[in-house]
């Protein structure tokens, strides 16, 4: 049992901190499975929810991945000055990033993500913050790196958001972006084949028809590669450039051969991935 004060060297006995590390792994676990149960289950209807939620509770692997990805794209130095990362959820990337080397500092609108983010700054330090991405509370030109990952298509303006997101970047410091593209046939929540530029009215009847609630659909704005480049621009970020793509994940079963011409064809992607630079 914890003695419930720390020893005369003002540092908690070892095993006592212990105990306190595996009661913030507990409850981490817990409210981690919690939240991505409620939104694979619930809000999205997966039929393979648990499989998802079995992941995010160990999100740091992935993100790592994606880490891996970051730095290839934008350098190593970047990655080991201050960093944003906007809509960062529960926190994962922001882990990594501390693990690599950034001052990361994660912002999110969701209460119940940032009670999640407060647990693992217990753990491996960091900063987070709630607000939302449209007005970012933070003083001009102080991050190297704006880091935005499937966030942006949530977002009440895209615009304000990306002008956000150049405010705060320094003179030569970078913005990366990763969305899902309008021009795929799959919709990277709800994980459907989807049609392009499906309107919401046609979204809502089609996931009726497939079993799943529809609310969530509300939240979403399917966005272009060119709308992208446009906003980045209009807010001064310059040399944008697209990475290649993730593979079709849509690709299999009997539309395989149709929609691998159509990809090919078109030279479109599941997701939007690019990368500018703020001169």
């Amino acid at each position: 049992m914890m003695s419930g004060r720390p020893s005369s060297t003002g540092c908690w006995p070892a095993s006592d901190e212990a105990e306190v590390r595996l009661s913030v792994d507990t409850e981490l676990r817990e409210r981690v499975r919690d939240y991505y149960t409620i939104y694979y289950r619930d809000i999205l209807g997966i039929p393979d929810w648990s499989a998802l939620v079995a992941l995010r509770q160990d999100e740091e692997r992935q993100e790592r991945q994606r880490l891996e990805r970051l730095r290839g794209a934008v350098g190593e130095a970047p990655l080991r000055g201050r960093v944003l990362n906007v809509g960062c959820g529960t926190g994962g990337f922001n882990v990594v990033a501390l693990e690599a080397g950034a001052r990361a500092v994660g912002v999110d609108a969701d209460r119940a993500a940032m009670a999640i983010c407060a647990l693992k700054r217990e753990k491996t330090g960091g900063q987070y913050v709630r607000a939302v991405a449209e007005a970012l509370p933070f003083r001009d030109g102080v991050f190297d790196l704006v880091y935005c990952f499937s966030a942006i298509e949530h977002v009440a303006s895209v615009e304000d958001t990306i002008g956000e997101m150049a405010r705060v970047t320094r003179p030569g410091g970078t913005v990366y972006l990763h969305t899902p593209n309008a021009w795929s046939w799959y919709e990277g929540h709800y994980k459907l084949l989807w049609a392009p530029f499906l309107p919401q009215a046609l979204g809502r009847l089609y996931l009726r028809l497939r079993g799943r609630p529809t609310a969530y659909l509300r939240t979403l704005r399917r966005l272009t590669p060119g709308a992208l480049a446009r906003a980045l621009r209009a807010q001064g970020v310059t040399a944008i450039r697209f990475l290649a793509g993730e593979p079709a994940r849509e690709s299999g079963g009997p539309l395989r051969r149709p929609l691998a011409f159509y990809y090919r064809l078109s030279g479109a992607t599941p997701y939007i991935e690019c990368v500018g630079r703020k001169p």
